[in-house]
């Protein structure tokens, strides 16, 4: 990630590539924000130049040449489309920094920012200046720092603001990484050593189950649905247990790491963005690495369930029956519906341990794309007051998530003459009877959350904001911000 700097310095004083100014439009004229710290000259100046060539109520941001009393090569106003809102300057500062050159200097305007401003427009530029790199050979480069220039001395509330938004922006960038790697680098074994490699020498202790050891246990999802790839399934647990934590919160991501949908093959479309099949495992990675860089004070395991769904001679069927951990039989209607049986495995042994309540994070059903769209997720579960906890959190974070029922009507649709269940039931209300096959799994008493992430995990259409084309790290910030309330 592009790193993140604090400066005393005034903003138009500090030495850069693009000083990046917020503004916004009150009645068609331009208003330079007082995070700028511009005299009035210089203000009137800048205001003049954007008249020139800015289209009014626009919220594209605004490119200016340089002034002489500004001492950062050329200027940038980011439009701010809802003066006041935090999430408003988010999507702002990611908009501006997205159009920034490789290897710039950008300069933040913060002048007398409180933390929670300082926090947004770090957060934004951050996340705004991500590029995925791995694959080109030519100048796809980042911006090469991002300096936030306060205008005064720096005190430990702005390095906290700052600090904490480094951190931010570090695991989303994780998450992003992971949902944009190839599917032929990233298969079950090499996510399960990056989950090793990110946390030696942290307070998360790692612990990964092989194939053999899943067989031996009896975790007949992720079995099942690993047997038709030449990569063999892996379960992971991450365990952060900082001292005198007083709750322990289970997440819970699926992590198909190519879902071709099995023998029940999939259009070859719809195949074009299925590496992004694991973001809920991404998405719980990223976040217990944010609880442990924040220490927070509260006891986090993370379960990923990692499995890669191919068709081939030794695939599971359209009929197979099979016995998920912990003794529950599932017939298996169609194996595209394969996320809920990994999900079911790691449920099960999440609960094990006794956690005050679980979250579990998936792209798992097309149906929440068809009710939803691409940016909004689905949150539903057996505890009304934690779905609406999660949900405020996402609203507090900058991610959108809408609150969806568990009709018990629909629950004899997954009746099966076979078996205890069958994976798949009505498809209309298809989400909805997804989240009822997972509530199977979770015990009653436990207050358990289910986030459908399948349209915003993977933006496939044009950048906005802070978000690229590719993968968005979506429910990172939301589950992040959902343990800091809860600590």
């Amino acid at each position: 990630m592009t790193p993140l700097r604090l400066m005393a310095k005034a903003p138009a004083e500090t030495a850069g590539t693009v000083l990046v100014v917020p503004g916004h439009w009150r009645d068609k004229r331009l208003v330079i924000s007082p995070l700028a710290g511009f005299s009035s000259a210089l203000t009137r100046r800048l205001t003049s130049a954007a008249a020139t060539v800015a289209d009014p109520g626009s919220s594209e941001p605004i490119r200016l040449p340089s002034d002489p009393d500004v001492k950062a090569t050329s200027t940038v106003i980011a439009v701010v489309t809802k003066a006041g809102s935090d999430e408003s300057l988010r999507q702002a500062l990611g908009t501006a920094l997205r159009g920034v050159s490789a290897d710039a200097d950008v300069v933040v305007s913060a002048a007398g920012a409180s933390a929670e401003q300082l926090r947004a427009l770090a957060e934004g530029a951050g996340l705004g200046a991500y590029r995925y790199t791995r694959y080109h050979n030519g100048n796809a480069k980042r911006p090469n720092r991002i300096t936030l220039a306060i205008g005064h001395k720096i005190d430990k509330t702005s390095r906290s603001a700052v600090s904490d938004a480094g951190k931010l922006v570090s695991a989303v960038s994780l998450a992003r990484d992971l949902v944009n790697d190839a599917p032929n680098d990233l298969v079950p074994e090499t996510m399960a050593q990056i989950c090793r490699d990110t946390f030696k020498n942290s307070q998360v202790a790692v612990k990964v189950w092989s194939d053999a050891q899943l067989r031996r246990g009896k975790f007949g999802g992720l079995t099942a649905v690993g047997q038709g790839s030449v990569h063999p399934p892996r379960l992971v647990r991450l365990q952060y247990r900082p001292a005198k934590s007083h709750r322990h919160v289970a997440l819970v991501g699926k992590g198909i790491t190519f879902d071709s949908g099995g023998l029940s093959l999939k259009p070859a479309k719809a195949m074009e963005w299925m590496k992004a099949d694991m973001g809920g495992a991404a998405a719980v990675l990223g976040a217990v690495k944010l609880a442990a860089d924040w220490k927070l004070p509260i006891a986090v395991t993370g379960w990923l369930a990692l499995a890669e769904n191919m068709p081939s001679g030794t695939a599971q069927r359209p009929g197979d029956v099979i016995t998920i951990r912990g003794g529950k039989t599932v017939e298996v209607l169609n194996t595209d519906a394969e996320g809920r049986l990994v999900l079911a495995d790691a449920l099960i042994e999440a609960a094990k341990e006794g956690p005050d309540e679980i979250i579990d994070v998936a792209t798992l059903t097309g149906a929440q794309l068809v009710a939803l769209g691409p940016h909004v997720a689905g949150a539903m579960g057996n505890d009304d007051a934690l779905r609406a906890d999660v949900v405020a959190a996402g609203d507090a974070a900058g991610e959108s998530l809408w609150p969806m029922p568990l009709p018990p009507e629909l629950r004899p649709s997954l009746d099966s003459p076979m078996a205890d269940i069958a994976n798949i039931g009505d498809r209309n209300g298809g989400m909805l009877t997804a989240g009822l096959f997972l509530a199977e799994f979770v015990p009653d008493e436990i207050p358990w959350v289910h986030l459908d992430i399948a349209g915003p995990a993977f933006n496939d259409s044009k950048a906005y904001g802070y978000v690229q084309r590719g993968g968005t790290g979506f429910a990172v910030r939301t589950i992040a911000q959902h343990l800091r309330d809860s600590d």
